[in-house]
This record gives C-alpha cells, structure tokens and sequence, in this order.
C-alpha cells in the first residue's frame, strides 16, 4: 500500500514530503526565534527622538518649506 501524496508531488515520492515539510519547519523555527529576538529588544530611535523645539524635527540643509 503506498503513502496519499498530501502537500508535495514529483519523482521522490515520499520524500518529497519529509523535504517540504522540513523545510517548513525551519522556517518557521527561525521566524519564531526572529520573534522572540525582536520582542527582548528596545528600539534605537536614533535621530527620532523629540527635540527640545516643541517636538518638532529640526530644520535641515535638506528640507524645503512647502507652499
């Protein structure tokens, strides 16, 4: 009796599961390591930060004045 082809198909038969559903696995094994990693940290605001100007950026070289 031969194994119902489920999630993948092609001349591995069989394998071709075990490969997509270990590649599925690592998958979301690094996502949720990525995740974890992500929520232990604090986010570095940089030059995001409020400035003592009334919460406004200050002006820039780069910056024009819309009309």
């Amino acid at each position: 009796m031969s194994t119902p082809i489920l999630l993948a198909h092609g001349a591995l038969g069989v394998w071709d599961e075990v490969i997509f559903l270990s590649i599925a696995a690592i998958f979301f094994i690094m996502m949720g390591i990525a995740w974890v990693k992500s929520r232990n940290t604090t986010p570095d605001l940089g030059e995001r930060e409020l400035h003592t100007n009334g919460g406004k950026e200050p002006e820039s070289a780069n910056r024009f004045p819309m009309e």
